[in-house]
């Protein structure tokens, strides 16, 4: 497959990126500033897009088979910020893949997206938005997987997991565990049409994938 990421420069975005030099696809990176391309085909890049999530993703998106959507607002971002991005940013981006015959699409989302309610005051802007984003993917006809990580840190990875539709219990999870989750996920065909929680754990990463 030929996968555009969205939120290449990001911190799951490179390291993703950086974890599919050995995958048997082709990665374009989709990113707002050219100046970012060098950093990014160093570490493994196949070709790099420029593209606001925010406007026309056309040129990104042609000839793509999936999308990997890494991107989000940071903690300290504005609430009308966050709805930029992780609500009409997200949501915009699976329309044109639509548009685009785009047939696969991986949403890295949030582990409170369906219960807002239950997360921390100054984090429900947050989880409405990914919960919004998540809600228009499984209506756009996508071969779509919704990955809902909680805490993310920058932890080394460990490649062991815990993986289900609702674990019922918060925690946290390194990046570089959850874009090895999305490295394989792309090739999981049981992942498609599904939404999983996913913390750090005991069971290896394709072992928990095989349970979803």
């Amino acid at each position: 497959m030929h996968v555009l990421v969205v939120g290449a420069n990001g911190q799951i975005g490179r390291r993703f990126i950086h974890a599919m030099q050995h995958s048997q696809h082709t990665v374009r990176a989709m990113v707002r500033d050219a100046d970012q391309s060098a950093r990014l085909e160093a570490i493994g890049a196949n070709e790099v897009v420029v593209a606001d999530l925010e406007g026309d993703c056309r040129s990104a998106l042609a000839g793509c088979d999936a999308v990997v959507f890494t991107a989000g607002s940071g903690a300290h971002t504005p609430p009308e910020k966050t709805e930029d991005i992780d609500r009409n940013g997200a949501i915009s981006i699976i329309d044109q893949a639509v548009s685009a015959g785009v047939r696969r699409f991986l949403m890295v989302s949030a582990i409170k997206a369906d219960t807002p309610e239950k997360g921390p005051d100054k984090m429900l802007h947050y989880f409405r938005a990914k919960g919004a984003a998540d809600n228009h993917l499984r209506n756009s006809g996508l071969e779509y997987t919704i990955v809902r990580p909680g805490k993310l840190t920058n932890e080394d990875g460990t490649g062991h997991v815990d993986i289900a539709k609702s674990l019922n219990r918060d925690g946290e999870i390194p990046r570089a565990d959850v874009a090895e989750v999305l490295v394989m996920t792309l090739d999981s065909p049981n992942t498609v049409g599904r939404h999983f929680e996913l913390l750090s754990g005991e069971t290896p990463i394709d072992k928990a994938l095989l349970g979803i």
